[in-house]
């Protein structure tokens, strides 16, 4: 064999090794996060004490960065006051929100708590908690335009968060909203950047949950300038997504949720974070 032809046969050989590695590399990253999906990890999680929340950390009043800059929101008490009741500490972890799912199920993040409304299609991904909190979809528009109805609407643009319950919601109840918009509604990985938007004029209109639309309006030094337009989307259920392996960190949960609601300790969240507690809790 001729120096050239031994040189080809070891280039080959190697080639052929580096991609068994990858090959071996991939099946076992895939193995180990298959094992993760199947595995509770609440004998883990209450060994380390620990634990990580993913939120997007914009989400007023759920969960967001007060002028100091600390997190703060009426998710991220509800979880830090769950969790000590549990004796385990919160780590909050800020997440592309259209991401979450898979995030969750990879193991990167143990639960996602944070205005996470439960739907059919989210059930798929996730096992959800009890109900803790109700809302609604609404429209919110600069009173310039002297909106009265989604009607209005017509020939307008349209914003609204990527991956959100309004994402889902604006197509899924197209003879509500959709049908009166301007070609596609502009999607945002935040709802403040929205905000942005609707203010400079780029969109007429964002829709968004009427708690984040409330508190965030209420706040602004011009808040006369915003206007709140209800529709008719359905009244949409708030809870937590875990793993579905995660039965028995689900379960301590939902305890802990169940007292907070039979003691007050809700009720008096409710009030401190949206001026109003929500009667049709159970």
């Amino acid at each position: 064999m001729t120096n050239n032809k031994r040189r080809k046969l070891y280039v080959n050989i190697g080639i052929i090794v580096l991609i068994l590695a990858i090959v071996a590399g991939a099946w076992t990253y895939l193995a180990s996060s298959t094992t993760k999906a199947k595995t509770d990890g609440w004998d883990k999680i209450k060994q380390q004490k620990r634990l990580t929340i993913g939120l997007d950390d914009t989400f007023i009043p759920m969960g967001f960065r007060n002028k100091q800059g600390k997190l703060v929101g009426f998710d991220v008490d509800l979880a830090d006051a769950t969790f000590k009741k549990l004796g385990i500490k919160v780590k909050w972890e800020p997440i592309n929100w259209a991401t979450k799912e898979q995030l969750l199920n990879n193991g990167q993040i143990d639960a996602i708590w944070n205005g996470y409304t439960i739907s059919p299609a989210r059930k798929k991904k996730v096992a959800f908690s009890i109900p803790y909190n109700h809302g609604t979809q609404v429209l919110v528009t600069l009173s310039k335009y002297n909106m009265k109805s989604f009607a209005d609407m017509k020939g307008r643009t349209l914003g609204l968060q990527n991956a959100s319950t309004a994402d889902t919601q604006f197509s899924q109840y197209g003879n509500l909203l959709k049908k009166y918009v301007k070609g596609k509604p502009s999607k945002y990985d935040t709802f403040d950047k929205a905000f942005m938007d609707l203010k400079a004029g780029r969109i007429q209109g964002i829709l968004v949950d009427s708690m984040y639309a409330g508190y965030y309006i209420d706040h602004l030094p011009d808040s006369q300038n915003y206007q709140i337009i209800t529709g008719g989307y359905p009244t949409d259920e708030t809870g937590v997504g875990f793993r579905k392996s995660d039965v028995q960190l689900r379960e301590r949960v939902n305890g802990v949720l169940k007292q907070f609601q039979q003691n007050g300790k809700m009720r008096t969240l409710q009030l401190k974070w949206f001026g109003r507690a929500d009667k049709g809790l159970k």
